[in-house]
């Protein structure tokens, strides 16, 4: 989740608070991180995972079964989606629950893929 450096409003704390919306000027960092964000999201099977993992946790299994995709694909998707830091993976027993641990990406994935459907239903667009 995105945070808010308290310390702006008070120097001598370091205490971070989350906040859903934050002021932020883009610079070439953080506008090449994100892009790099939205290269992950640009795979049609790695966004039908964060699709899914928006809506909960799951396992590959589970993840198999909703998606249709291979296991070595789901297992390989998983895999970079963990690497870029978009996915979580926690052991629970013999299985592994992958989840998305950041609001800001459940979130960016609802809206694309809800404004996808508005552009191919036809549906007006809204705030």
């Amino acid at each position: 989740m995105g945070l808010v450096n308290t310390a702006a409003e008070n120097p001598s704390s370091t205490r971070k608070t989350p906040s859903l919306i934050h002021s932020v000027t883009p610079g070439p960092q953080l506008l090449d991180s994100a892009a790099a964000t939205l290269r992950m999201l640009a795979e049609p099977t790695r966004l039908h995972l964060l699709w899914h993992l928006s809506q909960g946790p799951h396992t590959v299994t589970e993840l198999v079964d909703t998606t249709g995709a291979s296991r070595t694909a789901v297992s390989q998707h998983l895999a970079k989606l963990r690497f870029s830091g978009l996915v979580d993976a926690k052991k629970d027993g013999r299985h592994v629950i992958y989840s998305v641990p950041d609001g800001h990406m459940v979130r960016l994935v609802r809206e694309i893929v809800n404004h996808t459907d508005h552009q191919l239903t036809g549906e007006p667009s809204h705030d």
